[in-house]
């Protein structure tokens, strides 16, 4: 009996060591067969044994100067993303190093596409720079979570050439680290596109540049940044409707109804002086924007309005296409001379579909981008049929700042995918060139620049994965946004919600003027100053989208109001100090002659600077 009990206690005594033995390494072998968390999701990641260590020791190994590019660009990220800093080498690759490939005749990966393989050393291959840069984001986003990666290997090819992002800084400036965020957190999720609706301050029609605007040397450093980082900028100026913000002290390019009624908002297109004038604009931008395409707009002309309001639009398009012509056909043939005359400087034009109500006898020109927002009487099917390139930028991908929000977890739960229009889902994605969602800032004071930020990071990773891969890469809407969580924010965003003094009361003290106020973090990272006599708020003047846009409105105490968006300000570190800036109009305070505090465009009039002593 006892010898028995102990060759039992001696069997019982192996299994354990062996379950002991091969509980771990099946564990390890589960865990390589996880596909490593991205986003957009990988979608074929195949398993190899092994793992990688990025380490003190790790270099960039580069040869090419596409590839030094790309090297030096990841090399900044990973810096800025607290990895160190890490060389970039030619020659021979040692383990642990990552090295970047660009190999042209890999036609397999497309323009875009990469492949991946984590060894010993890890190593990203494109047949272009920007696939090897796309390559690059995945490494980047899977040393976010940890400087050990599972040995594998993948090719990740996107299903659409343009995945973007539209905002519409055109009458509500949005301040420029803002728009770098943007720019930086669309290349981390593999984003190529951002529109801008904006209007740059002009030399050659300085009675345009009403606030608003932006400096060339500013758009100048935001374009740069977009090319470091594969965000093609398109510039759009809105027309022949919303141009309002070009031609409002231009009253005589202003279409003129039948009673008389000059319209600020509508261009005359059927003026000579009006296609010159805009024109000349689309040559000035071209000397900050370096982007392949133009857009202009096209939409809304008629906006609570019809063509019988305006008979000069039936003459000129019967003038010049005879008896059987349409109003209609003015409007389109405005569309077409812009459309030839961006191909005369090597750019393709790009519209809104909702002016193509099919009340033409003239066609949009061949080649244009149809960018499809509003369901319309012609259909995306009949775009397509046409040979337009139509891009999907549907009304259920909007965010409108006190308005409609795109909900995200609905699109997600539905699949959505670049296929579904607004008003028709097709079955096939031929002829589509992606998708984008849209910012507007319809209600100008409804949200602040970092409230829209935080509605639009779900909205934004959506829109990535719809374009690149897969709809719907995970079961549910949770486990998706828990892919955001664990890749986090791109290298090198600033943190705008950071107040660079702490709360308390302070005396704030420019030349010859000096008050005391308390100042109080608000919810979305700016601050409220408060007076004994109530928050510091810009009110009176003109509004524009609900906004007091109009220089030189005073700032003044009034009712403190958490909700009002208008009492936020940004205090801006500058030399001895700093400048107030409020976070909805964008203008930083002066004190005027007379010692009042007022709003002005920064480039207009000098800023004031205040120095705070706290109490």
């Amino acid at each position: 009996m006892g010898e028995f009990r102990r060759r039992l206690l001696r069997l019982l005594g192996v299994a354990a060591a062996l379950t002991l033995l091969v509980a771990p390494t099946s564990a390890v072998a589960q865990d390589q067969e996880k596909t490593p968390v991205t986003v957009p999701a990988l979608a074929n990641w195949a398993a190899e044994s092994g793992r990688y260590q990025y380490g003190k020791s790790t270099r960039l190994v580069a040869g090419s100067p596409a590839e030094r590019r790309v090297a030096d660009t990841l090399a900044d990220d990973l810096r800025a993303a607290g990895h160190g800093t890490v060389p970039v080498v030619s020659g021979g690759a040692r383990p642990g190093d990552i090295v970047i490939d660009v190999r042209p005749a890999t036609t397999s990966l497309g323009a875009e596409g990469y492949e991946l393989h984590a060894g010993r050393r890890l190593t990203v291959t494109g047949a272009t720079e920007a696939g090897a840069f796309h390559g690059t984001r995945t490494v980047l986003q899977l040393l976010a979570q940890g400087d050990l990666i599972l040995a594998g290997r993948t090719v990740d090819v996107p299903r659409y050439k343009e995945r973007g992002v539209g905002v519409c800084a055109c009458y509500i400036h949005i301040s420029l680290p803002w728009l770098e965020n943007l720019v930086r957190e669309m290349a981390y999720h593999k984003l190529n596109q951002l529109l801008l609706e904006l209007k740059v301050r002009s030399d050659a029609h300085p009675e345009a540049d009403t606030w608003g605007y932006y400096t060339k040397d500013e758009i100048r450093s935001l374009v740069a940044l977009g090319a470091k980082y594969h965000v093609e900028i398109i510039p759009e100026i809105n027309s022949p409707g919303h141009m309002d913000p070009w031609i409002e002290n231009r009253p005589d390019l202003q279409l003129t109804d039948s009673d008389g009624t000059k319209q600020p908002a509508r261009l005359d297109v059927t003026q000579q002086a009006a296609f010159d004038y805009y024109t000349s604009l689309m040559d000035e931008y071209a000397q900050v924007f370096t982007a392949r395409s133009w857009h202009m707009g096209a939409d809304e002309y008629m906006l609570g309005s019809d063509y019988s309001k305006y008979p000069q639009m039936l003459k000129y398009a019967q003038a010049k296409y005879g008896a059987n012509a349409t109003p209609q056909d003015a409007y389109i043939d405005f569309i077409n001379r812009v459309q030839a005359y961006a191909a005369s400087k090597g750019k393709q034009l790009r519209i809104w579909n909702d002016g193509l109500t099919g009340a033409n006898t003239v066609p949009v020109a061949a080649g244009t981008t149809v960018e499809h927002w509003l369901n319309v009487t012609t259909k995306p099917s009949r775009l397509i049929a046409q040979g337009y390139p139509l891009m999907n930028a549907a009304y259920s991908l909007y965010l409108v700042r006190g308005g409609f929000h795109s909900d995200t977890r609905a699109l997600y739960d539905q699949s959505w995918d670049p296929r579904s229009f607004e008003g028709e889902k097709l079955t096939s994605n031929k002829g589509i060139t992606g998708a984008k969602i849209s910012l507007w800032p319809d209600n100008g004071r409804g949200e602040t620049e970092n409230e829209v930020a935080v509605e639009l990071r779900p909205a934004l990773r959506h829109i990535a994965q719809a374009t690149w891969g897969a709809p719907h890469p995970d079961a549910t809407y949770a486990e998706f946004t828990a892919r955001g969580t664990a890749v986090g924010h791109a290298p090198g965003r600033r943190d705008l919600t950071r107040l660079p003094v702490a709360d308390g009361t302070y005396t704030f003290r420019t030349a010859g003027t000096s008050f005391d106020a308390q100042v109080r973090r608000t919810a979305d990272g700016y601050a409220t100053v408060r007076t004994g006599d109530g928050c510091l708020e810009v009110r009176g003047g003109r509004l524009t989208l609900n906004v007091p846009l109009q220089p030189g409105v005073q700032a003044t105490a009034q009712t403190c109001d958490p909700a009002n968006t208008l009492q936020r300000w940004e205090l801006e570190p500058a030399t001895g100090g700093y400048r107030l800036l409020n976070a909805i109009t964008r203008m930083t305070l002066s004190v005027t002659d007379d010692g009042h505090l007022a709003q002005y465009p920064p480039d207009q009039h000098t800023p004031a600077v205040w120095h705070l002593t706290a109490h």
